[in-house]
């Protein structure tokens, strides 16, 4: 019992430790929100709320326009998001019920593209956007990312557990394979897709290098590069307090989705680490 009790106390001390290290971050950032310049750059650091968040994060909000980057980025994540869901599922189906020329380097192949970084691709994909004309257009900065290995191997893995009984079932039913998909395997995938909504709407939504390569018009921003233009100032040194004051508005969005999605996200991914 006294041993049980220490590993008891230790663990919980090392989770608070964690929680503590993981939350410091955010809570100096939202109290820098709520001070004037001045205080932001005191020493000792204040690390009690202020009083002026609320000018503050008027100030970001109108510097950068950021109604339309939060409009631009939300578009985008979510196409995103619903793009590779569709094309994820599509192709973990198809890996997995469908024998064809190929099959055997196909998978790996994309497995491989999972370990090339997005720099990589960017001087090819820049021309190609740019030969077809769509610099500057939703298509640039949605259509490249449709494809996703993480969530084909996230569909195909749970497809594996599905036992061919089923298959062959629907089969003896009448049962297309995209009745299959549709009326069988799609309802038992919700806790995947919800999975991958999130994890796709964050990565989108965080996204930075391809949207500041591929668009040059104003309107065309996304929230990220908008906090980027907010480190711009005016007085020669970083306004920290309208800077974290718009990283709070940016960040207020994947973190609805994230609450929203919390169990199916938590579901999804202890699912495939148990597999």
């Amino acid at each position: 019992m006294k041993r049980k009790t220490i590993n008891t106390v230790l663990t919980h001390a090392i989770l608070i430790i964690t929680l503590v290290a993981v939350a410091f971050p955010m809570y100096y950032a939202f109290v820098m929100a709520t001070h004037t310049h001045q205080d932001a750059y005191a020493f000792p650091p204040i690390l009690r709320p202020g009083n002026q968040l609320w000018n503050n994060l008027k100030e970001a909000w109108v510097r950068v326009n950021m109604g339309r980057l939060l409009t631009n980025s939300s578009i985008i994540a979510v196409v995103v998001a619903f793009g590779k869901i569709v094309f994820s599922i599509l192709a973990a189906f198809a890996f997995t019920h469908f024998k064809f020329r190929g099959n055997w380097f196909l998978f790996p192949l994309c497995m491989v593209t999972q370990m090339m970084p997005l720099p990589v691709r960017v001087i090819p994909l820049y021309r190609m956007m740019a030969n077809w004309n769509w610099l500057n257009t939703y298509r640039a900065l949605t259509i490249p990312y449709f494809a996703s290995t993480t969530g084909i191997i996230l569909f195909r893995q749970f497809y594996l557990t599905v036992p061919e009984e089923l298959a062959d079932a629907a089969r003896v039913d009448g049962a297309t394979p995209m009745k299959y998909l549709w009326h069988i395997l799609l309802p038992l995938s919700w806790t995947n897709v919800a999975a991958l909504l999130v994890i796709e709407f964050v990565y989108m939504w965080n996204e930075y290098l391809w949207p500041n390569i591929a668009t040059t018009a104003a309107d065309m921003r996304v929230a990220q590069i908008g906090l980027r233009m907010l480190y711009t100032s005016e007085r020669g040194a970083a306004e920290w307090h309208i800077i974290m004051a718009g990283l709070l508005i940016i960040m207020l969005p994947p973190l609805i989705v994230l609450i929203i999605f919390r169990r199916q996200f938590a579901q999804g991914i202890a699912m495939q680490t148990t597999k």
